[in-house]
Order: C-alpha cells, then sequence, then structure tokens
C-alpha cells in the first residue's frame, strides 16, 4: 500500500491478537499520508478472536492472586487493554480525515507501542502456562470507541486523556499487586508500559488542544461536556499525579479532575 492510512486498515480487521501485532509492528512509519483522503468502512472493525470471551465488567471474576492463575489473570487483562489499544489507535488513524499528516504519524507510532506492550504481555502469559484467551474480558475500551466514532475530539478526549491516563492512575498499585505476587518480570513489563503510556497520553493532550484552539473551545468546560454527553466513566483517586503531569495535563486540569473525583 501507499498511503499510511489507508494501510492501517490491514491490521485493524485482523482477528488473531498475535498476528494483528504483528502486522501492526511490521507497517511501514515512512509511508505518505493522504491526510484528506474519506476512506470507506469496509466493516469488520475491530478484527477479534473468538477469544477471550467477552462479558460485562461487572461479571470478571478472576481467580485469587494467591494462585498462578490469578497472577496470569490479572497480566491477561492488561494484554487485552493493550490489544485494544493497538485497535483504537489503528482506527483513529484512518477513520478521521483532515488533521497534520504529524497526528497520523504519532497514532501510528503509538499503535506500534502498544503493540510491542501486547506481544511483551503475551510472551510472558506463556511463560505463565497460559495464553492470551484464556480468560474472560470486556469490552468497555472498545464501546467508547463506538460511542465517538463521529467526533475525533470526542475521540481523543475520551480515550487517551480518560481511559488511558487511568491507566498511569492505576499503575503503581497494579504493578505492586503482581510484584508481590512473587511476579517480576510482570513489574518490569508494566514499567516499559507506563513510560510509553505517558507519551500515548501526552499525545492525546497535544491534539486534544490543537481541536479545541481550531474550534474556540475552552478545553475543561469541553471535556466536561463531552465526558457527560459520551457517558465517559468517573474518574475516582487516588490519581498519579506525577504521571499525569509528564503526559502533559496543566494544573487546572488536574484541580479540576481532583474537585470531580
Amino acid at each position: 500500500m501507499s498511503d499510511l492510512r489507508l494501510a492501517t486498515l490491514a491490521p485493524l480487521l485482523i482477528a488473531d491478537a498475535p498476528a494483528k501485532a504483528a502486522a501492526t509492528l511490521a507497517l511501514d512509519a515512512s509511508l505518505p499520508v493522504d491526510v484528506h483522503a474519506a476512506i470507506a468502512d469496509p466493516g469488520g472493525i475491530p478484527g477479534r478472536p473468538e477469544r477471550p470471551r467477552l462479558v460485562e465488567h461487572i461479571k470478571l471474576k478472576p481467580p485469587s492472586m494467591r494462585t498462578p492463575a490469578g497472577v496470569a489473570a490479572l497480566v491477561h487483562a492488561i494484554a487485552h487493554i493493550e490489544l485494544n489499544a493497538i485497535d483504537l489507535a489503528l482506527d483513529i488513524c484512518w477513520r478521521f480525515p483532515g488533521m497534520p499528516a504529524a497526528f497520523y504519524r504519532d497514532w501510528l507510532r503509538i499503535a506500534q507501542e502498544e503493540a510491542k506492550h501486547f506481544t511483551l504481555l503475551r510472551e510472558h502469559l506463556l511463560g505463565l502456562g497460559f495464553d492470551y484467551g484464556d480468560f474472560d474480558a470486556h469490552n468497555a475500551l472498545w464501546e467508547m470507541a463506538e460511542r465517538t466514532k463521529h467526533d475525533l475530539l470526542a475521540r481523543i478526549a475520551l480515550v487517551p486523556r480518560t481511559l488511558e491516563a487511568r491507566g498511569l492512575d492505576a499503575s503503581p498499585a497494579v504493578r505492586a499487586k503482581l510484584v508481590g505476587a512473587g511476579d517480576k518480570r510482570a513489574g518490569e513489563i508494566l514499567d516499559v508500559i507506563l513510560h510509553d503510556e505517558i507519551g500515548h497520553v501526552l499525545a492525546g493532550n497535544r491534539w486534544y488542544r490543537f481541536l479545541c484552539e481550531l474550534r474556540g473551545l475552552e478545553p475543561i468546560a469541553t471535556y466536561a461536556e463531552l465526558a457527560t454527553r459520551y457517558q465517559a466513566p468517573k474518574l475516582r483517586a487516588p490519581f498519579n499525579l506525577e504521571a499525569r503531569r509528564a503526559a502533559g495535563f496543566d494544573e487546572a486540569e488536574l484541580a479540576a479532575l481532583q474537585q470531580a473525583g
């Protein structure tokens, strides 16, 4: 393929999870970008494997962390988030025309880093005696993608700046839980993920502000309105303020976040 945006559709449509990650990593980041092309939805987005079984978030009942299966289930849950994150980053590339070429290159880079995370976690799962698909999972991340598929500003506000930023908040506790259960390798992988995810949320903040300025919108009030309109999850403390600052949230945004949470 000769266009970066069009090329992102191929891995997005792949159902097999390891193959999706490999195809994403193989994308050529130097391809030219047709920023104005309106690409038709081919259907079948995203490609998904038959397993894991997707259930409501409240119905997930992972095994005890005192068991090998419990540790593996938590690693699996993170791997599932990373697989969704591949799809989310690829989807934003083809779906929304009219942004600068740097926007699409940012999200391809992010998709490839998410693919690296998924691959690391899946390899670790195999070492634990399990594989991706062995535990149930939920579809909340992609449900937000569906709700925001006609509004780029909402997509950026509510995926990288909300759902992925929640991962920054959760990372220290999840890491401590895994390392406390004796899984030091999982802790090392989470260190890599946290480092990269700060950059992903930073990109979200940068492009969110770009769009707000372009549309003459005030960022904090606009975020609150979008969160209500699209039924974003309510964010609750504790917040990883250090990571959020590194990811580009300013002090006014952090104050509003802490008031709401």
